[in-house]
């Protein structure tokens, strides 16, 4: 009987957690290297259970069998051969040596480590088309790594990897297989959870949080599209690309993005694979997205349908600013470059130069939803009034949505989300101010605001309705923001309200009279406590 996905996303946090134990018994626990042996373990779990899933649905006799290992042992070379031919284009092919099965029944034999990671080498070898990412040079980066060298003692690898084989031998993935996006999305963020920090990558934002992924998703698309681009120039691990993917249908979009963090992007390739997304890890790059975009069409940068990312707000990027201030850049950077300054480089505004680089990158009829400052609605000059004023005058807004504070919880930063929309040339943009929603918990030593499922939807049902309401939402044209100094905040438009009551000749005289009440009352208070500050004034004597 096939357990209820709740049973499994217990079991499968426990398999992580035990992963990391083996890593803590081992020294490894908080080291830089864990991470990897985490996730590239529970990868080789799930491509394993899921080549099994896959080559029993193609063989009907191995679905029946008792032990599908042992009948496809019978298979001729020849047959097995067929066998992997008949599977998916985007699936992970396994030789009978590379099954968990194998491994685990080969563990007492001398220098198992070595074994283990040339097994994994086979399988990155085997698999390299499909499953590498590539550099902006166009080097490939193999699925897996030699694990076991990440033990400084070479005594000690044998037993490493012995323990973290026996954890994977007592759960099996197949169950899950038929699961949708929220089970992965969960599973995706416990995975990371404890490696979602800033000083892994230099692009610090590895995950989005969830409310915002589907906030940005659901807004963008509002109508059954096929055959579409989604794009992330600094995607971090793609949970925001996961979430418009699973938005659009998985089967109906192609994604591509580009990131400078190298551990961003093997978590990025994790996620396609559990995300069935196989196909797109080809358009999954390493790389500066700023210094050197690596997709390309007629030698032009590629245009995409939809974009969604949520930058990195500031950071020291003088190392390459003068890279970007280039003629050919010109026309991609409109409003200019940040400059460098004489201190505190690590707050140059890089957020402006990829909005730019978005706006650049949006086909004639595209979409995107841009996580921002808030601050960056309403600043009266430089870059981001000009980008504003660029927005407005192109007829590219659709609008924006100022979200809680602490939405982040490793960011005191307001954020807001800017949505464009290339089609939008008529106007009625949408400015919400949702920043009073939500509830305010403690996690880890930070604050952080959870919006509820019903608050998530209010903002994307009034948003995708243009539904005006009172302190929250309203619609503007392009000419209205145009007369408010290009202001893209939803409270300058808001209409300011007067409640008049009507009073008789009596009531006016009594509230009146109770003012002057009031009054006397305050300014007596005001000369006794003149008179003590006197008193203790004059007691005062030097010593």
């Amino acid at each position: 009987m096939a357990l209820p996905t709740q049973d499994f996303t217990s079991k499968t946090k426990q398999l992580i957690d035990s992963l990391k134990s083996v890593c803590a018994d081992y020294g490894l626990g908080n080291d830089g290297n864990e991470y990897k042996i985490i996730t590239q373990t529970f990868l080789y779990k799930f491509m394993n259970d899921k080549f099994g899933y896959e080559v029993k649905q193609i063989d009907p006799k191995l679905g029946k069998a008792g032990n599908w290992e042992q009948e496809v042992a019978n298979y001729s070379d020849k047959e097995y051969e067929m066998l992997l031919l008949r599977m998916s284009a985007d699936s992970a092919k396994l030789k009978r040596e590379h099954y968990l099965s194998y491994l685990f029944k080969n563990q007492n034999r001398e220098e198992f480590a070595k074994f283990f990671d040339d097994t994994l080498r086979e399988i990155s070898i085997f698999n390299n088309d499909i499953f590498s990412v590539k550099t902006d040079s166009g080097a490939k980066i193999k699925l897996f790594d030699e694990i076991s060298n990440y033990i400084t003692d070479s005594s000690k690898r044998d037993a490493f990897c012995r323990a973290l084989i026996n954890p994977l031998v007592n759960f099996s993935f197949e169950g899950i297989f038929n699961q949708k996006f929220d089970f992965f999305a969960t599973i995706f963020e416990y995975l990371i959870k404890d490696y979602n920090k800033d000083g892994g990558g230099k692009y610090a934002e590895y995950y989005t949080p969830h409310a915002v992924a589907k906030i940005m998703a659901k807004i963008l698309v509002t109508e059954k599209v096929k055959n579409v681009s989604a794009y992330d120039p600094a995607a971090g691990t793609g949970s925001l690309l996961m979430s418009l993917a699973h938005e659009i249908g998985e089967e109906r979009c192609t994604i591509y993005s580009q990131d400078i963090s190298q551990k961003s992007s093997g978590m990025l390739r994790l996620n396609l694979i559990l995300n069935n997304l196989v196909h797109s890890i080809q358009n999954i790059i390493q790389g500066n997205t700023l210094v050197a975009p690596y997709h390309k069409e007629n030698n032009e940068l590629k245009k995409f349908d939809y974009i969604v990312s949520n930058p990195p707000f500031k950071l020291d990027f003088s190392n390459f600013r003068s890279d970007l201030d280039s003629k050919q850049n010109h026309e991609r950077f409109f409003a200019g470059i940040p400059k460098t300054p004489n201190k505190d480089k690590d707050k140059m505004a890089i957020y402006l130069v990829f909005i730019q680089h978005i706006m650049y990158s949006l086909t004639p009829n595209g979409k995107a939803a841009i996580v921002v400052p808030t601050g960056f609605l309403t600043a009266q000059s430089g870059i981001e009034k000009k980008i504003r004023e660029k927005l407005v005058h192109s007829k590219m807004l659709r609008g924006v949505v100022s979200m809680p504070p602490n939405i982040f919880a490793t960011t005191g930063t307001n954020v807001s989300i800017l949505f464009l929309d290339k089609a939008n040339s008529k106007g009625e943009i949408v400015l919400m101010d949702a920043s009073k929603l939500g509830e305010t918990v403690k996690e880890g030593k930070n604050q952080k605001t959870l919006l509820s499922e019903e608050e998530e939807n209010r903002i994307i049902s009034d948003f995708n309705l243009h539904q005006p309401s009172d302190d929250f939402s309203v619609l503007v044209s392009y000419e209205q923001i145009q007369e408010k100094n290009y202001s893209f905040s939803a409270g300058q438009y808001f209409d300011v309200k007067i409640e008049y009551t009507d009073l008789t000749p009596k009531q006016f005289s009594e509230k009146m009279n109770d003012f002057q009440k009031n009054l006397d009352s305050l300014f007596s208070e005001s000369k006794d406590l003149e008179k003590e500050i006197k008193k203790q004034l004059g007691g005062l004597k030097y010593e």
